[in-house]
């Protein structure tokens, strides 16, 4: 059996809220029938861009029962995040997406009380990737929002013989030199999907072959562009495609990226509706003066486009 990979895009996924801030699950097969129809057939649930830190343990269960009920029938492949500061939360909602039918796992560290080690990263893996021990496990290294700050080539040594399910790293990190590291680690065996959208043809030439990203819900065009171009060795058109994902990426951040993100989405037709704080949300003019940039940059003419068949 070929070994799970995350190749060419996942859409990490907004988890979708009604205006009260509710859990509004009937719009998960309206993300997933937008991705589909761009070229998008992985999608990473309940993570960063998922606002998981905000979710109860229930909305979260609830959420991860919706989307594998959504992508029965189709193409689409479903990684699902179940880290957590409590780590008995975490392997209960790796337990249960193995029980219904998710394609892999990811988590992030504890990040109040923080793994000092690696060692004691690889204990706390160790014991929610054993939840779930058929499902392929990755751990998520984002230590811009975890405050984890540890050496993933060393992670990987260390964990590999104790996690039989370890299949690699969500690589958010912009470190490249990590990252380099972390490819060869154990002879080149892990997955190491990228996680930072305005870095991905850095991380290409480096060896990426897949990535997970926020904008790849409103902008798969850009970043499958991209991918091809690298592919065919035209780096001019690679680099022209990275450099709209860099204006992208800043527009929505200056006014709080999160919540700009969603109402994007929300302009588009998908119904993600607003953040939940701590994250905020932009007013009615802030939102009108992010499109007006978006229309400047030039965004709406080229978000889409013509993307490789559902991987």
């Amino acid at each position: 059996m070929n070994p799970f990979r995350i190749r060419g895009l996942c859409a990490a996924t907004h988890t979708p809220f009604a205006a009260d801030g509710s859990l509004h699950l009937a719009a998960v097969e309206v993300q997933r029938d937008h991705l589909l129809a761009r070229g998008v057939g992985q999608v990473f649930v309940g993570g960063s861009t998922g606002e998981s830190h905000s979710l109860s343990l229930a909305e979260r269960l609830a959420l991860t029962e919706r989307w594998t009920a959504a992508a029965k029938g189709t193409q689409l492949c479903v990684v699902v995040h179940v880290g957590s500061n409590c780590l008995t939360d975490a392997a209960e909602l790796a337990a249960h997406a193995q029980r219904h039918g998710a394609a892999a796992l990811g988590m992030l560290a504890p990040s109040y009380w923080k793994p000092r080690t690696v060692a004691d990263l690889v204990a706390c893996c160790e014991l929610v990737a054993r939840a779930a021990p058929a499902l392929p496990f990755y751990f998520y290294d984002i230590p811009a929002l975890t405050g984890v700050h540890l050496p993933m080539a060393e992670f990987l040594a260390l964990a590999a013989p104790r996690i039989p399910n370890l299949n690699g790293i969500k690589f958010t990190n912009p470190d490249l030199m990590a990252y380099q590291l972390a490819l060869r680690a154990g002879g080149g065996r892990f997955d190491l999907p990228w996680g930072c959208d305005e870095f991905f043809l850095a991380a290409l030439a480096l060896g990426a072959a897949g990535a997970v990203g926020s904008t790849f819900n409103f902008a798969p065009g850009v970043y499958q562009r991209l991918q091809a171009a690298f592919a065919a060795g035209d780096l001019a058109t690679a680099r022209a495609e990275q450099f709209r994902s860099v204006q992208l990426v800043e527009v929505l951040a200056r006014r709080g990226y999160l919540g700009c993100a969603k109402a994007l989405m929300v302009h588009l037709g998908v119904p993600v509706g607003p953040a939940r704080l701590p994250n905020g949300n932009p007013d009615a003019a802030a939102v009108r003066a992010m499109f007006g940039e978006l229309e400047q940059i030039g965004f709406f003419a080229w978000r889409d486009g013509a993307g490789p068949a559902v991987q």
